[in-house]
């Protein structure tokens, strides 16, 4: 299986013979990625044949002695799907749930193929898609948009495929001041209406995410790194409420019966575990990062919670409950 940095140059390796009509040599292939790729191109020419192997038809032309390569004419799109109407018309109910993504590499890919979705549709299932949208729409909630961050967004995206350090300018949120970094991007992570940059930071000496929105320049860098073995992705973010990380708790709430009525009925953390109490009272622990994230998650419940323990946590719940209550008056 391909690495994720030899999918993001597969995809944006399609995307380049996608928008060429006469095809394009291994030079023009090379444009954006790293150097090393250029100097090596045993790497784009494994890269192609990877290509190929997956199912899309590539066609070598020698054109004034330099070899071109180019998706087949007819092949250039892939076979027709035979998408039912009610598939189509799904399809294009979904537009505005990509919209979070605006600014990203798979957005105007993703846009693309579902304005061809919407363009199969005959006027009655557009009309009819209009009027499903005033039945059934989606509420995506509070979310960041990175139109203003396309740049950013790539600089980091290229990094991370070519494996390159970048040295960049972050405005931290808890310092209130902008920092210079280093930093060796491991991956870009969307998550709560959010995208954020996770990777290990020089200036810290630990892996760190970063709000991508708070990034304000990224500069390439020609420092190769790798990813270090025992990281695991999953494990860096599994303690998070959300985002925000911490030391890990083992907290215990008691929910109130009204609360505990729509509360049994979400996931809020891989790790809860739910235990009906009488009177209609729900217990609910998690294994959880300390943060303010969790004082805040806790505190959106208002008085139909009480934390059981630790009692850190139902200290610092009780102490911004006050703060609150002095602002109000």
């Amino acid at each position: 299986m391909p690495r994720n940095d030899q999918v993001v140059r597969h995809l944006i390796l399609l995307q380049k013979l996608e928008l060429s009509r006469h095809g394009l040599t291994l030079e023009q292939l090379a444009e954006g990625f790293d150097p090393s790729i250029t100097r090596h191109p045993r790497t784009l020419r494994r890269d192609l044949e990877a290509i190929e192997w997956a199912g899309y038809p590539l066609l070598t032309e020698r054109i004034d002695g330099r070899t071109r390569w180019k998706l087949l004419g007819g092949a250039r799109h892939a076979p027709a799907l035979r998408l039912s109407p009610t598939e189509l018309m799904a399809l294009t109910l979904s537009r505005c749930l990509i919209a979070p993504l605006e600014g990203t590499a798979v957005h105007a890919s993703l846009h693309s193929a579902l304005s061809k979705a919407s363009a199969a549709l005959p006027p009655e299932g557009l009309t009819l898609v209009h009027r499903l949208e005033d039945t059934f729409s989606v509420g995506l909630g509070p979310h960041k948009r990175y139109k203003h961050h396309r740049d950013v967004v790539e600089r980091v995206t290229h990094a991370i495929t070519d494996k390159k350090r970048i040295q960049m300018r972050y405005d931290s949120a808890s310092r209130g001041r902008v920092t210079r970094r280093e930093v060796d991007p491991y991956r870009l992570w969307y998550a709560s209406g959010g995208l954020y940059l996770i990777g290990y930071c020089h200036l810290r000496k630990e892996p760190r995410m970063f709000a991508v929105e708070r990034i304000k320049s990224v500069t390439p860098t020609e420092l190769p790194y790798q990813i270090p073995l025992h990281f695991d992705f999953d494990v860096f973010v599994e303690d998070s409420l959300t985002v925000m990380r911490g030391p890990r708790i083992e907290a215990e709430l008691i929910f109130e019966k009204t609360t505990a009525a729509w509360v049994k009925d979400r996931t809020w953390h891989p790790s809860q575990r739910l235990t009906r109490l009488p009177g209609g009272k729900l217990r609910m622990t998690l294994s959880v990062a300390d943060s303010r994230e969790l004082v805040g998650w806790v505190l959106s419940f208002g008085s139909g919670v009480r934390v059981v323990k630790p009692d850190r946590l139902r200290e610092a719940v009780e102490g911004e409950a006050r703060r609150i209550l002095r602002n109000g008056q």
